[in-house]
């Protein structure tokens, strides 16, 4: 009876040992970003058909402690020429106040940052239960310094001159 005991408890920890391993490195997994950047070719405040993409702009991906004073991490990346950008955090932040933040945009004429759509929040724990590595960022903007003439007539079909 001692034996077969013995090989109960083996066969135990064989199969619990890799659930206790994965459940304490839950934390250190990393997480993928992505989000993308655009000109507001329209100045609406919001992407339209005739928003463009920004190669080159600068993003921050920074997490600050619960009181969002001090900073904890940080990690820069630029769009490529689709506007997308894609970066690596390692780590989970769990009490940490996340975004995603534009920087920058080189491109000419197309180079205030948006207030209204500068920074994107991000969740990046798994204490809240998430199981996929992979997030998604809100699309971040910078202001044209001259509307496009086309945005006449993207005005009109958004509303935005009516009372409704």
């Amino acid at each position: 009876m001692g034996r077969s005991m013995l090989v109960v408890l083996m066969l135990g920890a064989c199969v619990m040992l890799p659930c206790l391993v994965s459940a304490s490195n839950s934390g250190r997994r990393s997480f993928y970003i992505q989000g993308s950047v655009y000109c507001d070719t329209c100045r609406f405040g919001f992407e339209t058909p005739a928003s463009t993409h920004i190669e080159g702009a600068a993003v921050r991906v920074e997490c600050k402690d619960s009181t969002g004073t001090q900073l904890d991490y940080s990690i820069d990346t630029v769009t490529d020429s689709n506007g997308k950008w894609e970066v690596t955090v390692e780590d989970d932040h769990d009490d940490q106040l996340c975004s995603a933040v534009l920087v920058s945009s080189p491109k000419a004429g197309c180079q205030t940052v948006d207030p209204g759509r500068s920074k994107a929040t991000l969740i990046l724990t798994r204490s809240n239960g998430a199981i996929s590595s992979r997030h998604y960022a809100n699309s971040m903007g910078c202001l044209t310094d001259q509307p496009l003439a086309e945005c006449a007539n993207l005005r009109t079909y958004y509303q935005l001159d009516s009372d409704v």
